[in-house]
């Protein structure tokens, strides 16, 4: 029983994660209808912007540990947004406009560009951060067996779910929320409505790109570092498990990615962890062929 609670546990950083994720991709897919890889890459290009000036501020500035970790988050941030406002605005809202297939190819350019610049900031160097904010926190014993999470996956899971809410409120409250629906339902007849599509399509891409910004330092705060290949990965990934629970509606992107996160932890506990990958990415595989009863894309 302790075993399972723990498994459980374990669980509710990666759903977090996970659904923090899907729901920031599907803002940006609700504008450009394509698979976009790039969103992926700017979670793991932050990441490592993190680590990299959170290494320039304690290693040349000579600050204090947390004022590194802020310096690191500033530059994450910043880096992560700012690119996501570039990429949104010279890139794929132009081949959105001409040929939208073309931003599918454009993203694995736009990755491979973010993933080799980071390597060569980082002069091919593996950064850690040293071990924080880990101490334990029991939930339950059981036959000497206790159920914990440390306090940064405790943060993380609160961090990511807040996210997850604001931005839900943000979508379905506000005046931006609306255009973002209009122009994600016709961008044709928002921008005959008064609407300036091609302002909300880069918001909504640099939306995601907070997402995922945020989502990259709280990533590499938990595991000490982000690995160079993270970005393809991470890439592919995200564009299967937001298809969980439906491109369409980024809450229900969130929530059917958060199984996914349970269902891989669970697969770690109990089953062959060598599996575990082929096992999961072919059930997304599956549920995305069957669910393209959705509207079809353009």
């Amino acid at each position: 029983m302790a075993y399972l609670l723990q498994q459980l546990a374990n669980a509710f950083p990666l759903a977090a994660l996970y659904a923090a994720l899907a729901f920031g991709y599907a803002i940006a897919f609700a504008v450009t209808k394509r698979a976009d890889i790039t969103y992926g890459a700017i979670f793991a290009f932050s990441g490592h912007t993190y680590l990299l000036f959170a290494h320039i501020g304690w290693d040349r500035f000579w600050l204090i540990f947390p004022a590194a970790l802020a310096m690191g988050a500033a530059g994450a941030l910043v880096g992560g947004v700012g690119a996501g406002v570039a990429i949104g605005r010279f890139v794929m809202r132009p081949l959105a406009k001409i040929s939208p297939n073309a931003v599918i190819v454009a993203s694995l350019g736009v990755l491979m560009v973010l993933m080799e610049g980071a390597r060569l900031a980082s002069d091919t160097r593996e950064l850690w951060l040293p071990p924080f904010m880990n101490e334990a926190v029991v939930f339950w014993r059981g036959d000497g067996f206790p159920v914990i999470l440390t306090r940064i996956q405790l943060i993380n899971v609160a961090v990511m779910l807040a996210m997850i809410g604001a931005g839900h409120l943000v979508l379905a409250r506000t005046r931006w929320g609306r255009m973002w629906r209009a122009v994600a339902d016709d961008p044709l007849a928002a921008e005959l409505s008064g609407t300036d599509a091609s302002r909300v399509f880069v918001t909504a891409y640099a939306s995601a790109a907070l997402f995922a910004s945020i989502c990259g330092v709280l990533a590499t705060s938990h595991y000490g570092t982000m690995d160079f290949g993270a970005g393809l990965l991470f890439g592919l990934k995200v564009v299967l498990i937001a298809a969980a629970g439906g491109h369409s509606n980024p809450l229900r992107s969130a929530a059917g990615a958060a199984v996914v996160g349970f269902a891989e932890t669970l697969w770690s506990g109990y089953g062959p962890i060598v599996w575990r990958d082929f096992v999961i990415v072919s059930i997304l595989v599956a549920v995305l062929v069957m669910s393209r009863r959705e509207r079809a894309v353009p």
